[in-house]
Order: C-alpha cells, then sequence, then structure tokens
C-alpha cells in the first residue's frame, strides 16, 4: 500500500470516526439530510470534481457506502444517524495527473476547503498524485488521487447526518 493511500485511509477513518460529534458536545443538533439527498449531493460533488480535473466519470464505478455514525468514544445511536461514503473511478491521462492535482486544489481552497493532505509526484508509482480535503463548517471530506494505470479515484465522505423526520438521541 503507497504512503499516500495509508495517510488518505488514517485520515479518513480519522475524520469519520469524530463526524458524529461537533466541537461543542454529543448532543450537539446533527445536520439533517435524508439518504436520497445525500447521494445526490455527494454525487454531485464527484461530478464536479470530475469536471474540475477534466476526467471521466467510468460508468459503473460511482458507489455509494452508508455506515452508521460513531462517536469520539464509540457511541452509537439508534436514531437512524448515517455517514455516507461516495466515490467513483475516473480516465484521466498519466500526463495530466499533475494538472488535474493543482486545478482541484485551488477549486477546493475557493469553496473554503482546507487542505489536509496534498502530493503532486515525482515519481510513477501508483499513489503519488492526489489530495485530500476537509470543509471546516461543513466537515464534509473530500479526497482524490491515481489508483492505476491513467485512473483516478474521486471520493466524497459526509459529516453524521440525521434523516429530517428523526428525532436525535441524546447522549
Amino acid at each position: 500500500m503507497s504512503r499516500t493511500l495509508r495517510v488518505s485511509l488514517t485520515l479518513a477513518v480519522t475524520l469519520l470516526l469524530g463526524g458524529c460529534m461537533s466541537d461543542n458536545g454529543a448532543n450537539d443538533p446533527l445536520p439533517r439530510m435524508s439518504r436520497d439527498k445525500a447521494q445526490a449531493w455527494a454525487q454531485h460533488w464527484v461530478e464536479s470534481m470530475a469536471r474540475t480535473t477534466k476526467s471521466e466519470i467510468i460508468a459503473g464505478t460511482p458507489e455509494a457506502n452508508f455506515h452508521n455514525c460513531t462517536g469520539k468514544n464509540g457511541e452509537t445511536a439508534d436514531d437512524g444517524r448515517f455517514m455516507l461514503m461516495f466515490n467513483a473511478r475516473t480516465k484521466l491521462p498519466r500526463d495530466r495527473y499533475v494538472e488535474a492535482t493543482r486545478a482541484l486544489k485551488d477549486e477546493l481552497a475557493k469553496q473554503g476547503f482546507e487542505i489536509v493532505g496534498y502530493q503532486e509526484g515525482p515519481g510513477q508509482e501508483r499513489g503519488a498524485y492526489g489530495l485530500q480535503a476537509s470543509h471546516p463548517k461543513d466537515k464534509q471530506y473530500v479526497s482524490a488521487g491515481d489508483v492505476g494505470d491513467d485512473v483516478w479515484n474521486l471520493s466524497v465522505d459526509t459529516p453524521c447526518l440525521l434523516p429530517p423526520d428523526a428525532e436525535q438521541q441524546q447522549f
């Protein structure tokens, strides 16, 4: 496993495990969104990232994975809260990796994201190009990077979300 992939996975797990708790407390109101709207929102972000990198989403690769939220101290709730990890593979020629990485970094920074990981080579090994970013207010996490010959993975992870009609469980 490449160093970049290990760093990406570590950052994703760290952000996701803390995703159900706000900085202020375990019982702070969670953002509300249905699973369908969360998936549409995440797909929109992945499509936007593909446009920014000028890559083409590979048919059949978008994948939505819903997970239960786990709090900082291992808390789980029965109120329907969830997180979504949405990703897609795209076709991107290797000679455009640097351009794509820089374009995505610049666009995410304009959108208010903090770049928490960035690599643009050198080298021909997989995992040498990509980035990870999180939004300090909205708590979503995005990542992009090379995973194969002329193939990139684009992903969006939501914070812990509560369905619109659910009553938030208190801890």
